[in-house]
């Protein structure tokens, strides 16, 4: 699957505005509906995760068709790296440790604002380092018989 690379940095802006509402208010209920919106976006990729169907509807009509489309795999990983922080951060919330709930979302808040301003997705960079053959990976060399 392919994905508008527009869609995910308007998810990213989404995303930053959300984690700084959390922030400010110190609302765990608000930091799980956004743990939410990545678990969907992790598990049903990002053309089905609710801020790409808001995506869909309400501004990709009003654009022009995207000049490339990505691959939608190293998305979905980074809507999981996502998940993981949103989570810790519910936790956190959830067992009263300001620490792990603030501190986990405002790492998350960092990613999603580099997605956000620079398009920089370290979740998709993750990916595609741990995709990346490594230097003595044999698996491309004949097996001795």
């Amino acid at each position: 699957m392919q994905v508008d690379p527009r869609g995910q940095r308007f998810s990213a802006v989404l995303t930053s505005v959300v984690l700084v509402a959390v922030l400010v208010t110190g609302s765990g209920a608000l930091l799980a509906a956004q743990t939410v919106v990545f678990a969907l976006g992790a598990l049903l990729g990002p053309r089905y995760a609710p801020y790409g169907l808001v995506f869909r509807a309400l501004v990709r009509p009003h654009i022009h068709p995207p000049d490339d489309l990505e691959p939608e795999s190293p998305t979905r990983f980074a809507q999981g790296v996502g998940l993981v922080f949103t989570l810790a951060g519910t936790v956190g919330f959830a067992l009263d440790i300001p620490w792990i709930a603030l501190g986990a979302t405002a790492l998350a808040l960092a990613a999603a604002f580099l997605n956000a301003v620079f398009g920089l997705c370290l979740g998709c960079e993750m990916y595609l380092m741990i995709r990346r053959p490594q230097p003595n990976d044999r698996s491309d060399r004949e097996v001795p018989a």
